[in-house]
């Protein structure tokens, strides 16, 4: 039981320093709700990639079929065009603490509200990948 409030502890504040660092870090491109020059990050986790319908990503992350969760976060903010060669994001996060913390605060956000729910992993891919084939990054 000590373990797991311990973790719970270190999982609140991983969190926390994540809110703080995704202002710092992801703000400038990103929000939570509504597309800037990256797209809205709320629910990102457990979305496929290129799948918020209102936001215009290259064709390259569109035909990716990522599934982002913490392998597949933690390799896009280390380098992005690693992952996808011809995404417009060439901001990187160089500090591993800080992407776990990053990746954390995502985590912690839940889903979007409805009225904003981009298309599910199976519903997008569906046109480029056989349903249930979103990739898991290794």
């Amino acid at each position: 039981m000590k373990y797991a409030f311990c973790l719970l502890l270190t999982l609140c504040a991983y969190a926390g320093d994540g809110k703080d660092l995704f202002e710092r870090r992801c703000a400038g491109c990103h929000a939570l709700d509504k597309d800037k020059e990256g797209p809205r990050l709320r629910g990102v986790y457990g979305r496929a990639s290129g799948s918020v319908p209102s936001f215009l990503y290259s064709d390259g992350l569109k035909k990716a079929g990522i599934l982002w969760d913490d392998q597949s976060l933690e390799r896009w903010l280390t380098n992005p065009e690693a992952v996808v060669s011809d995404t417009d994001m060439g901001f990187h996060v160089k500090d591993a603490e800080e992407r776990k913390a990053i990746i954390e605060y995502l985590k912690s956000l839940g889903p979007q509200p409805a009225s904003i729910r981009p298309l599910t992993p199976d519903a997008w891919l569906g046109t480029s990948l056989p349903a249930g084939q979103a990739k898991r990054l290794p």
